[in-house]
């Protein structure tokens, strides 16, 4: 193989991998773009979208006035955010009618305890001792799942305690960790009026019934 036909084997390959990267970043940009108007996809021309998709990256000028067209956007983020909510609200109704019957048949479960409030508890490792005060700072270790065992955070994966103010947290941690000694640890499994309720937050749908296994190592 000659050393002009090797450069050009080696730029035809460069060439294809540039062509394969934009490829791959628009198909993403594309992507994206398309899961934000999902909640509003019934709203949307496909033809008309692509026009001034072009039109905007080409420079051209708009065929609405800046006026108009900070109309239309406003009137399709309220729509958008309505069908956000709505969506939200099913999920969480949902999610509710299945935390609700999973409590239910987990208090009936051995080795598992039901407050007043409705806090469920399993002692995995006793321990005897002082308890803190919900006005305590606690340093624990903890691990975090939803229902179907999906992990949503975890102190043991950063290799790094939590310390915190017992009153600053979630009800059902501030009950549950005064009923804990230095060096024990405790299942808990956590109703959604204890935890985020049907607000949830990033990685937490709404209305998600929570279980934790914490390990309290000091009470400060």
């Amino acid at each position: 193989m000659t050393y002009r036909l090797s450069l050009t084997l080696l730029m035809i390959a460069m060439t294809t991998l540039a062509d394969e990267a934009k490829d791959n970043t628009s198909y993403t940009i594309g992507y994206r773009m398309g899961s934000s108007l999902q909640p509003v996809k019934d709203e949307i021309n496909i033809d008309a979208l692509m026009e001034g998709i072009t039109a905007g990256m080409n420079g051209t000028k708009p065929k609405l006035s800046a006026a108009e067209m900070n109309q239309l956007t406003q009137a399709l983020s309220a729509k958008a955010q309505a069908a956000s909510e709505a969506q939200q609200a099913g999920a969480g109704k949902e999610n509710l009618a299945t935390g609700l019957a999973f409590l239910a048949e987990n208090g009936k479960a051995e080795g598992w305890t039901t407050t007043a409030s409705g806090l469920q508890y399993k002692v995995l490792t006793a321990a005897e001792g002082p308890k803190p005060k919900a006005t305590d700072t606690v340093s624990v270790h903890y691990a975090g799942t939803l229902l179907d065992g999906s992990e949503f955070d975890s102190s043991y994966k950063r290799d790094e305690p939590a310390s915190f103010p017992l009153n600053g947290v979630i009800k059902g941690w501030t009950e549950g960790v005064q009923l804990m000694s230095v060096g024990a640890k405790y299942r808990f499994a956590i109703h959604p009026d204890m935890a985020y309720g049907p607000g949830g937050r990033p990685g937490i749908p709404p209305n998600s019934v929570l279980l934790f296994d914490v390990e309290l190592l000091e009470i400060k």
